[in-house]
Order: C-alpha cells, then sequence, then structure tokens
C-alpha cells in the first residue's frame, strides 16, 4: 500500500499541476468578461452622449441658420417699408402743393381795398399788408410741407389771430388742424377741426374734417363728443366717403 501510495503521489502532483492553471485561467475569463461588459457599456454611454452632442450642435446649426434667414428677411421688410415711407411723405407734399393751389383758384385774392373787412373785431379797424398776409400763410404751409408740424400747427393758429377775416383763412383752419394733429396734439386738432366744419360746412374737405376730428377725439378718449361727430359725418354727408365709412361705423356700434 506504500508503495502504491508513493506510486500514485506523483501523479496526483502532476494532477495537480495541470488542475490549477485550468481553474486559474477559468477565473481570470470571467474577470476579463465582466471588464469587457462594463467596457462596452462605457462604451455606449459615451456613444449615445456623442451623438446627444451631435444632435444638438446640427440643431444650434440649424436655428442660426434661421436666425440668420429671418434677419435678412426683416431687413429686406425694413428697406422696402422704409422706402415706402419716403415715397408717401414725398406724395404728401406734392398733395399740399398740388391741393393748395387749386384752393386758391378758388378763394378771392387779398382785398386791398377793403379794410374795413380785415379789422380786428377786438379793436378799431386795422389795414392788412397783403403781402405780409401771404409771406405768413407761405411761412405756416412751409413748415407743414416740411414736416415741422408742431411749429406748422402754431404758425397757421397765428395767421387766424392775426388774419380773422382772410380768404385764406378756411384752409389755415384746416391745415393747421391737420398740423396739430400730426403734433399729437388731438385737442387743438379736434378743435380746429370742429371750427372748420362748422365753419364752411360747404367746403370739399369738410367731410375730412369731421372725419379726422372723430380721429382726434377717440385718441382723447371723448367717446361722446366722438359719437356725436361720426352721427353728424354720417348724417351731412352720406355720399361722401368718409360719410359712408361713419355710416358703417355706426352700424357696428
Amino acid at each position: 500500500m506504500r508503495r502504491w501510495l508513493q506510486a500514485l503521489l506523483p501523479a496526483l502532483l502532476l494532477a495537480a499541476a495541470l488542475v490549477s492553471p485550468v481553474r486559474a485561467g477559468m477565473f481570470d475569463d470571467e474577470e476579463a468578461r465582466k471588464r469587457i461588459e462594463l467596457l462596452k457599456g462605457d462604451f455606449a454611454e459615451l456613444s449615445r452622449r456623442a451623438d446627444t452632442i451631435n444632435r444638438n450642435q446640427i440643431d444650434f446649426a440649424n436655428q442660426v441658420e434661421a436666425i440668420k434667414a429671418d434677419i435678412a428677411k426683416l431687413r429686406g421688410q425694413i428697406e422696402v417699408l422704409t422706402y415706402e415711407l419716403e415715397a408717401t411723405q414725398k406724395r404728401q407734399k406734392d398733395f399740399y402743393v398740388d391741393l393748395d393751389n387749386r384752393l386758391r383758384k378758388l378763394e378771392p385774392a387779398p382785398a386791398e381795398a377793403r379794410p374795413d373787412a380785415r379789422a380786428d373785431p377786438q379793436g378799431p379797424a386795422a389795414k392788412v399788408d397783403p403781402a405780409q398776409e401771404t409771406r405768413d400763410y407761405e411761412t405756416a404751409l412751409a413748415g407743414l410741407k416740411a414736416s415741422k408740424f408742431k411749429e406748422a400747427g402754431a404758425a397757421f393758429v397765428a395767421f387766424i389771430k392775426a388774419y380773422p377775416n382772410s380768404s385764406l383763412i378756411a384752409s389755415a383752419h384746416y391745415w393747421g388742424a391737420y398740423a396739430h394733429a400730426q403734433a399729437r396734439d388731438h385737442a387743438a386738432a379736434a378743435e380746429l377741426f370742429g371750427k372748420f366744419a362748422a365753419s364752411w360746412p360747404n367746403d370739399e374737405r369738410a367731410p375730412a374734417a369731421l372725419e379726422s376730428r372723430i380721429a382726434s377725439l377717440e385718441a382723447l378718449k371723448d367717446w361722446k363728443n366722438a359719437r356725436a361727430a361720426l352721427e353728424l359725418l354720417a348724417e351731412k354727408y352720406p355720399n361722401s366717403e368718409p360719410g359712408k365709412k361713419a355710416k358703417l361705423k355706426l352700424k357696428k356700434k
């Protein structure tokens, strides 16, 4: 038995020597697999993050391009509107000149030989210099054409006070009211437009004057007087363009 064990011992030792590396190899492979799985997970997470960052960069780049396109579009619109505004202002100034010239043909020229007709109602009769009267009116009108509305409004009011019997007094009221409206002095504009419509109801500008008076009163939130002017416009000038608009507006209210 002893001899048999001694003979078997080398074989057992050899088997143990052969088995130990296999078991060690098995444990090394399992650890390696775990590490590989962990690395795969880290790689997948990094790939996901990279994809997210890439998509965000693409979205950001697209947004930047869209914003640039919108800016270019807005710049083009601004240029168009600026051109249209300048063209409108030029047409408006040409309109002032043309309308004033046509009205002057209809109005009698200042009468030098009628000092009584140009008397200051608050004082003794006083002669008026027709040339100075014309210059004062031209000065006020020039301010209007130059879009200096505040100065033009003051000049027309001064003209009205200085020349109450002038043949240009109606135009002074109308353009004075217009200048005040453009200067956003709606109280003065509403008053002058109202005086014009009441004093010269047969003037071709009377419907427009009432329409502008309504706009100024509405800007002042004076709804009562605005309504009264609207009703007057619709009733007195039903066939005019402002009168037709007034009737439609009253139906909606």
